[in-house]
Formats: C-alpha cells, structure tokens, sequence
C-alpha cells in the first residue's frame, strides 16, 4: 500500500513537468494581432464605470446605421485617410461601452423612424409611423392622439431645469429630431399642407407648429437642420404653409430678447454671444448630402459645425443639458441603395462626434451613439485586404464572377432601387463605374426606396452611467439609462401632458 501511495505521488509530481514540455513553442508574443489584442485588453481593465450623474446628455442617431453600415464606414474612412481601413475605428467605436439594441416596434418587427426615436426618446415602444405618443394611438387617426402622449427625455430636460436642442441633416419636422417634441399620430404631418382637412379640423396640430408652440417651459431652446418650408406661408421663400403664418417670426416673438433665426452658416457664426435660443433653418427641405456639397451645400453648415454651436448655446444654461444629433441622410443614402452616399455620411456623423468629444467633458456628460433601425446593406464576397470597399469582391485581385458570368460588388443591398426590373438581365458592375456618387448597387428585390432591415444595431456610449449599457437591451430602455444619468425620476419628474395653445 505504501509502495502504491509513493508511486502515485511520483506520477501526481511529474504531470505539471509533462505539461510543460508539451506546450508548443509559441510565434504569438510577436505577431501584430496579439499585440494589438494585449494592447486593448489593458485600455479595458484601465476602464473606471463613472457611477456619477450627468449634468449632460448627448444623443448621436445615426439614422438607418446598421452594423453592415459601420463595418462599411469604418472601412471606408479608413480608406479615404489612407490608412488600413479593415483595421480602422470610427470615432464613437472607441467609446468605452457597447451594447446591442432590438429595434421592432410596437407593431412590427421592422421599426420605422418614429416608432424607433419614440422608444429611444420616451422608453415607450409605439406603432410605426406614430411618434411621441403610445402603442395605443392608430396612425392618421387623430382622435387618438389624446391621452397617449409620452414625455421625451428632451422635455424632461426642459421640465427638469436643462435646456435641451436638437440638430439634423433633414427637415426638423422629420420623424427623428420630432421625437424630441412631437406628439403626433402620423409622422408625415410635418406642416399644415401635409394634412388632410378632418385631422385639422379634429384639431390635430402639424409637427412643425408643436414646435413653436410648444409651452414656454418645453419649447426646445436650439433646433437647427433643414425644413424652413413647414414654417413659413405659401409664397415666402419657400413657404409651403396654407395657413398664411410664419411660424418663424413667431418663434422669434415667443423667444424674444436673447433670440437667433438664421439660415446661413455666416449666420450662424454670427450670432451674438449671449444668444441663449438658436433656429437655424438652412434649407427648405432636407440638407444636401455630403458628396453634394461642392455645388448645393454652399452657405450650409456641416452637422460638425452645427452640433459644436448647438453646445456653446446650450452649455449657457448652468443647470446643463440634452442635445440630440441626428446624422439622418445615412438612411437616405441607403434607401437610394446608394452605398457611397451611406458612407460619405456615416463619415460625416462620425466627424461631428469626433469633434463634440473634444470639447465636452465625459466626467459630467454622457454620450450615447446608436440607430434607431438597420438597413438591408450587405458586405459579401472576398474581395481582398484594401481593396475599395465601393468596388467588386475578388479573389487576389482578379474579380469574382457570379453564376451569371459577371461580376459583383462587395457592397450590395436586399432591397431597393438596384433590383432586376421585369425580365432585363443584371448588368455586369465590372463595366460601370461603383464609385460614381450615383451609382445604385445592385439588389435582390426592385423597391423604388430600399426597406429597412430588423437586426439588432449597435449602441455606443461613454460618461457618467454609460456602463449601464451592455449586452443586449431593448430601444425603449436606452432612454432609462438617460434618464437615470440625469438623475430624473421616472415619475415625479415627467411633464404632465398639456394641450399646446394657439399663440
């Protein structure tokens, strides 16, 4: 028996010895990859959770930005810096925190952009086409508009002290930056014009005068984007109100001393320095994209130069307080099927948060950047290391032919309006030009707008009670997340619901 113990201990002593004369010497330490690896592994374990409030609030909405549509921009911009752009990060890619965000709706399980901003801005998943008001209002139905308004964070910013703004790349009155302070059963109802003759007479208000009109304690104190036609009268400018009113001149009588209507980027610049209310109108209908701004973008601030102004306006108030920045022409460059468009703007939205980073402070602010929804953009193929990513999948250079014979690009969408028509063959992209800013990626299905997509999307953040932003949550639960980093109660300090009155 004791011959048997001492033997097992001999053998129990020398399996570590075994072990290690097993193991494989390794090329790992020195490989660039591992590098990179332990290299990121430490900016993680440095990473501190700030449990602190937020004197301040930063919403980015990339509208329609999907994960395809990051992975494609990140490439991209690597691209256009001239860098290894597989390996690149955009700017809100190296914030601390990530999460996955389900965007179905209410009704659907593809969202809509109001159904999508209303969860975000409200914790309240509602109907497509609905925003600011609950799962119970029916859209165009304006009898049901009342008793189903849900507060956004941005009024209760407003309510609570804070002063709140929003910027965009399309109209104001569009369904994203409406979220901020619309309560409206149909999105489309951005002015008078827009709609029918029983929902005005029912007393349903358009979006854009909900904005004007909105009680003194409410009313968003910066808004700057397109869309000057829903407020001026059929015949000014580019008035398409049949009301006769000019709701800018109103907004101006409302806010009084301390006040800027501007529709300029020299505008804009100019404003007085104890300027307190901005609205910046620079278009009548939505902002040229980017790739367009050579010829249609003169006098026309970038949404940088926009989301930096909108912060020297608010940062007045010393309470704090909430700003959403949409970078909205990312879903219209999509719905195109028109990938060059989607990036050069994911590029864009991921400039203006590159520079409202450098100026604010993530101690006392949380930055919080997301979709409201996905698009059906695919990358697919194998098209080499750097290869553009606006050109054709290959396979070390020499281009991958379908089963047609012709080639693909790397990009391409499930939806819009670069499917096959009819009974015409595909064209071969290897004989057009992808990276034409026109040109339409091809598509499974012809839709005259491409449809949004219903996959998860990403949602970056960083600040006070940013870590509360992992793993995989619900849309309407961003918004806790920024009402507890305001240190709002969920109750006590929502607005009550109050009919706007006619000035």
């Amino acid at each position: 028996m004791i011959r048997s113990l001492v033997l097992a201990l001999v053998a129990t002593a020398a399996v570590p010895a075994i072990a290690l004369a097993q193991t494989p010497a390794s090329a790992s330490a020195n490989d660039p990859y591992y590098k990179a690896g332990e290299a990121a592994l430490a900016r993680q374990i440095a990473v501190v959770p700030n449990t602190g409030k937020a004197k301040n609030v930063i919403l980015f909405l990339g509208d329609g930005m999907g994960i395809s549509t990051v992975t494609a921009g990140r490439i991209y911009d690597g691209q256009l810096k001239g860098v290894d752009g597989e390996s690149n990060s955009l700017a809100f890619e190296k914030l601390s925190y990530s999460a996955l965000s389900k965007t179905y709706s209410h009704d659907t399980q593809v969202t809509d952009s109001a159904a999508g901003i209303t969860a975000i801005m409200s914790g309240v998943k509602t109907r497509n086409k609905i925003i600011g008001l609950t799962g119970a209002a029916l859209g165009e139905k304006c009898e049901t508009e009342k008793g189903n308004s849900v507060a956004s964070v941005a009024e209760l910013a407003k309510a609570n002290g804070r002063a709140a703004g929003v910027v965009t790349t399309t109209r104001v009155t569009h369904a994203t930056p409406a979220g901020a302070y619309a309560h409206t059963a149909y999105r489309d109802w951005e002015g008078d014009g827009d709609m029918p003759v029983e929902a005005l007479q029912a007393g349903c208000k358009d979006i854009a005068r909900q904005l004007i009109e909105a009680p003194d304690a409410l009313r968003l104190d910066v808004v700057m984007g397109g869309g000057r036609s829903r407020f001026l009268p059929d015949g000014k400018d580019v008035g398409k109100r049949a009301d006769g009113r000019d709701l800018t001149a109103e907004w101006l009588k409302a806010e009084g001393a301390g006040s800027s209507y501007v529709t300029t980027v020299d505008q804009l610049k100019a404003i007085p320095a104890d300027t307190k209310h901005v609205l910046g109108l620079f278009a009548g209908e939505h902002l040229p994209y980017e790739v367009e701004r050579p010829v249609l973008g003169q006098g026309v601030p970038t949404l940088s130069e926009m989301a930096l102004s909108a912060i020297d306006v608010l940062s007045k108030n010393p309470n704090g307080y909430f700003l959403l920045v949409e970078g909205g022409k990312i879903d219209m460059g999509s719905h195109l099927g028109n990938a060059k468009r989607t990036l050069t703007e994911t590029v864009e939205f991921s400039k203006a948060i590159e520079a409202v980073l450098g100026k604010v402070d993530l101690k006392d602010t949380l930055v919080v950047v997301t979709a409201d929804h996905s698009h059906g953009l695919v990358i697919s193929g194998y098209a080499a290391r750097n290869a553009p990513i606006l050109g054709l999948a290959g396979n070390e250079g020499e281009p991958i032919l379908a089963g047609d014979g012709k080639a693909y690009t790397t990009l391409m969408f499930a939806t819009g309006p670069g499917g096959p028509e009819g009974n015409d063959t595909r064209k071969d992209p290897a004989k057009e030009d992808t990276d034409d800013i026109d040109y339409h990626q091809q598509a499974t299905v012809n839709l005259g707008s491409a449809a949004h997509a219903g996959e998860d999307v990403g949602v970056f953040a960083d600040g006070p009670q940013a870590f509360l932003l992992r793993g995989v949550v619900e849309e309407s639960y961003i918004f806790q997340v920024m009402r507890h980093a305001f240190g709002f109660d969920a109750k006590a300090d929502a607005p009550a619901a109050q009919e706007t009155k006619k000035r």
